[in-house]
């Protein structure tokens, strides 16, 4: 699972998700990428079940980038647990998503092995995604 080895603060504030993403949003790596067309958190388990998706079309014959990673710890208390108290203890990560973030790309697969497998891993993401290509300046 994806987490950081090492932070400088264990709990964070649930923050904003206004805009536009400013870094991150162009296909650098690979020939194809999974863009998203919304805001959110994609948790930590989310990405690795995207990934393992991606990775059956891939296989060995391609290569894949992660461009994404949960940093953000997410705090819950426990069940029947009354207020005050404290913050939370971090339950999980996650990854804050802005509209036009590169997700994740791919290289070395044609054009419908790549909507595959870019179809199937958007089934699992919270948010709505679509596939771009890489284009040259």
């Amino acid at each position: 699972m994806l987490e950081p080895k090492k932070i400088k603060y264990r709990r964070h504030h649930r923050g904003h998700r206004r805009g536009m993403a400013m870094r991150g949003n162009f296909v650098a790596f690979g020939s194809y990428g999974l863009k998203a067309m919304q805001s959110g958190w994609i948790t930590a388990r989310q990405i690795e079940s995207s990934r393992i998706t991606i990775a059956r079309v891939v296989k060995k014959i391609g290569k894949m980038w992660i461009r994404i990673f949960p940093d953000k710890p997410i705090t819950a208390k426990p069940a029947e647990t009354r207020m005050g108290k404290g913050k939370g203890a971090p339950e999980y990560w996650v990854a804050n998503v802005k509209p036009g973030r590169i997700l994740f790309e791919i290289e070395g697969v044609n054009r419908e092995e790549a909507e595959l497998a870019f179809r199937n891993a958007g089934h699992k993401l919270p948010i709505k995604t679509k596939i771009v290509e890489r284009r040259e300046f």
